[in-house]
């Protein structure tokens, strides 16, 4: 599976809705999504940053490791 975005855990802890967190990060809609459904191919450190501060977490908060099944 590799790597699993956790983003939805965490804007439901908060209670932010997507829109919201996009105008907070500077990041539109569409790619928030794309981030939410585990559909980016990567991510870049100053949009992680962003997301952090925008909902008071750490990295390891949205982002999980699963191994792939063997």
């Amino acid at each position: 599976m590799g790597i699993v975005v956790n983003l939805d855990v965490m804007m439901a802890k908060r209670k932010i809705t997507a829109g919201e967190l996009a105008d907070r990060v500077g990041i539109t809609p569409a790619n928030l999504s794309i981030l939410k459904n585990n559909k980016a191919k990567a991510v870049r450190f100053s949009t992680l940053a962003a997301l952090c501060r925008a909902l008071d977490c750490q990295p390891a908060d949205l982002l999980e490791y699963e191994p792939d099944p063997e």
